[in-house]
Parts: C-alpha cells; sequence; structure tokens
C-alpha cells in the first residue's frame, strides 16, 4: 500500500517545497503537484522538489495535452529525471472543464488526445524519433537533442468509463479522480477491462485513487477546509456521476457558474454536506482511516491525499503519519 500527496503550487515556492521535503521524511511515496495556469509553474515547483528531496518519486498531478504540447510535456519531465534519476513520474490528463472554459479552449477528442499524447511522451522520453499522423497530433521527426536517461512512468487521471480503460491499457498508472468507494470500486471494473485488453496483469498497473482530503481534529475544521476544493470539483463533474450520488444538477450548474465568474462566496456557499461526502474524504482521524480502508478495499494500491489536506497543511500531514499510516501496512 503507497501513499502520495497532492500540493497546489498557490502558494509562495517555498513553502511547497517545504511540505514536499516534510511529505518524503514522514513516508509519504509520492508528490503529486497540480498543473493550472491561473497556479505557480508546476515544473519550476517540481525543480525544487527535486533539489530538496532524496527518494519520494514526484511528477505533475495533473497535466494536459491541451494547455500544453505533448513534447513540451515530454521535455520537461525528461529535464527533471536528469535531475533526480528514476524519481520522476508523468501524470497526464484531459484537464479540467472549468479551468479550460477560463481560457476558451474545447476539449475535443479527449480519448484520442490522451492516446497520442503519451505515445508522444513516451517516445520522446525514451530518446526516440518521433512522426505521428494522428487525429489530433502531426509530428515530423521530433527527437530531443539530448540523450534522456531512462522513459517517465505515465500515470493517466481518469474519472468516466471509457477514458479509465484507456488508462489501464496503455498506462504505467491509473489516477482515478474520486474519493467515495462507490464510483472507486466502480472505475476499478474499467481499469480491469483495459488491462485485459492489454493483454496485461492488474499487478503490472499502480491503481490509485487520487482523492479530495482533509484531515482535523475537529470536523468542522475539516469540513471548512475542504469546501472551496469540492466545489471546483462538482463544478466539472460528470452529470452522469452527480445523478449516481443523488446531488441536484441546478445546484452543480450554479457552482460551476460562479467559478468561472470568480464569485468564490457564491460558488462556495452552495456547497452542501452531500456534495462533500460524495467527493472527498473528510473527517477526524477516525473517520479518515475508516474512509481509507474502504477505499484499500476496492483493490487501490495508492492512495493520493489531495488538496486541502486540512485546515493546516503541516499539522495535517504530521496527523496522516502520526494517526492514519500505522493502520496500513507501509
Amino acid at each position: 500500500m503507497e501513499f502520495g500527496i497532492e500540493f497546489v503550487p498557490k502558494e509562495v515556492y517555498w513553502k511547497t517545497t517545504f511540505y514536499s521535503m516534510q511529505a518524503e521524511k514522514r513516508g509519504f511515496d509520492y508528490v503529486w503537484i497540480t498543473d493550472h495556469f491561473n497556479n505557480r509553474n508546476v515544473y519550476v515547483s517540481l525543480a525544487l522538489v527535486a533539489a530538496y528531496t532524496d527518494k519520494i518519486k514526484f511528477g505533475p498531478g495533473v497535466t494536459n495535452p491541451y494547455l500544453v504540447h505533448p513534447a513540451i510535456t515530454a521535455q520537461a519531465v525528461s529535464s527533471l529525471n536528469e535531475i533526480a534519476p528514476g524519481r520522476v513520474v508523468c501524470g497526464l490528463g484531459a484537464g479540467d472543464k472549468t479551468t479550460l472554459k477560463m481560457l476558451n479552449i474545447a476539449m475535443s477528442k479527449p480519448l484520442s488526445t490522451i492516446r497520442e499524447a503519451v505515445k508522444i511522451i513516451r517516445r520522446l522520453s525514451s530518446g526516440e524519433k518521433v512522426t505521428l499522423d494522428g487525429d489530433v497530433f502531426k509530428i515530423s521527426g521530433a527527437q530531443f537533442l539530448f540523450k534522456p536517461p531512462t522513459s517517465v512512468p505515465i500515470f493517466i487521471g481518469a474519472q468516466g468509463p471509457k477514458m479509465l480503460a484507456l488508462a489501464a491499457e496503455i498506462g504505467d498508472g491509473v489516477l482515478i479522480n474520486a474519493s467515495h468507494p462507490s464510483d472507486v470500486e466502480r472505475a476499478v471494473k474499467y481499469v480491469r477491462e483495459g488491462v485485459a485488453k492489454a493483454g496485461k496483469s492488474l499487478e503490472e498497473l499502480t491503481i490509485s485513487a487520487y482523492t479530495s482530503f482533509s484531515i482535523a481534529d475537529s470536523i468542522e475544521k475539516a469540513v471548512k477546509a475542504v469546501i472551496p476544493v469540492v466545489a471546483y470539483i462538482v463544478a466539472g463533474c460528470p452529470e452522469a456521476v452527480l445523478e449516481r450520488h443523488g446531488l441536484n444538477l441546478e445546484d452543480a450548474s450554479r457552482i460551476r457558474e460562479a467559478i468561472v465568474q470568480a464569485d468564490w462566496k457564491g460558488a462556495f456557499s452552495k456547497v452542501t454536506n452531500d456534495m462533500i461526502e460524495a467527493f472527498s474524504i473528510c473527517g477526524t482521524p477516525e473517520t479518515v482511516v475508516e474512509k481509507v480502508s474502504q477505499l484499500v478495499r476496492t483493490g487501490v494500491t495508492q492512495v493520493v491525499v489531495g488538496s486541502p489536506i486540512g485546515p493546516n497543511v503541516r499539522k495535517s500531514i504530521d496527523m496522516i503519519a502520526e494517526k492514519v499510516f500505522p493502520h496500513f501496512q507501509r
């Protein structure tokens, strides 16, 4: 059983670096740093993580091929892999609809886009010359002028059935974008389909539950911290998932529009307890241990402690290490 942790580089650079150092010291296996245009640059943040840590694995969690061309992503992760050989991973996904909408970028042909992006990143990061006449990307003899030390494992972020199956088929790992055990259990079924299609064994794949997580010594503190993150999740969530949890589609639409208009108070005020239950692991250590145990029983091999982590990140990392990790074989 592995644990990863996600950091959003919204604070000054040294805080993200410090939290990553602390996560390594307290026993986390992976650091994932988000890639959104409205936060600090993911690769600048990761370069500092590489310089100030020794063994923890790290990478973008996740970047997308709509804002960043796969060749540039391959260049970035391969450059990081020179700094910290064997510790770099690449989290790749179709992107966040709400953020893409802010930039008027359409999420077209997501399955083809991800399939081709993985092919480009994997081959370039292996030092190959790449020619591709794809449905989305056209490349003619692209190759790095430096030799990457090794190829970089690719973890694919997924939520829908087809993307989950594709992620299992072509990825080295799957980042299941879910926190609720019923969603993760359903996702693992599609992961198994993708593994079977590729002729792989399930053991070859790292199956990760990429959760929204908030731990504190009181439920009130944990809930207050997680509300903004749940608002973003609801805003970008497919209607089918919202309906499966019995959530009101009009409420989700109002949250989405409020976020697009930067009406944070309006968006956060519409987040309900049912939304928090559906889209986060939130509570005291005892509650968190039970919820993580439910995820483990679905078959995942990594739980990613996603933002906000808790009302105080430093204290929450210590709390996870001291009160959650001992309940799981490390």
